[in-house]
């Protein structure tokens, strides 16, 4: 109807309702993994599964937008580790940064491994993640806190076998995750 669109974007309800079904996915996401039904969503939401795929036409489009803040955070955290001047730090608290939601989040876990860096907005954005990426490892290897033959796709390896971790409890999951016992285990 004329007079219910905002010149500057889309309507109130409508940016409600994205807003609602981003959380939702986060929420459902986190607790039963990317494959979760898109129904479950929609419900949690509060919306008809028409509204879902008229907003996110793909689980890919959902899944990217409900973890856009999640996967620009990891490219900050990129940055912070190269501008590290230790490097080997800086690769840990990037690794940290990554791995710590990995495993308390199967929806990000899947979504990082499976978007990381293609769901950055612009092409120059993803050549510059992997390319900071490359240059921390690099700079790693020179000062000999990394192996010479270290590859980059090893950070994916390692990545990948993180993700194992997300059905397990909390505790055990982070533990296990920086290599540490859980509390209350000998």
């Amino acid at each position: 109807m004329p007079g219910d669109a905002d010149p500057a974007g889309p309507r109130a309800d409508a940016r409600r309702n994205r807003e609602r079904i981003l959380e939702a996915a986060r929420e459902v996401f986190a607790a039963q993994g990317i494959d979760a039904p898109m129904s479950a969503v929609a419900r949690r939401a509060g919306v008809g599964v028409s509204t879902l795929y008229r907003r996110f036409p793909t689980r890919t489009a959902l899944a990217t937008a409900a973890f856009a803040e999640q996967l620009a955070l990891w490219a900050a955290a990129c940055d912070q580790a190269l501008a590290d001047p230790d490097p080997g730090h800086g690769l840990y608290a990037l690794l940290e940064e990554v791995c710590t939601p990995q495993v308390t989040d199967r929806g990000f876990a899947s979504v990082f491994l499976d978007q990381f860096p293609d769901a950055l907005d612009h092409e120059h954005e993803r050549d510059c993640a992997e390319e900071r990426l490359a240059r921390l490892l690099q700079r790693a290897r020179e000062t000999g806190q990394l192996r010479d033959d270290f590859d980059p796709a090893d950070i994916a390896l390692l990545l990948l076998a993180d993700s194992g971790l997300a059905g397990q409890p909390r505790e055990t999951a982070v533990a296990a995750s920086r290599r540490r016992r859980p509390p209350g285990r000998p």
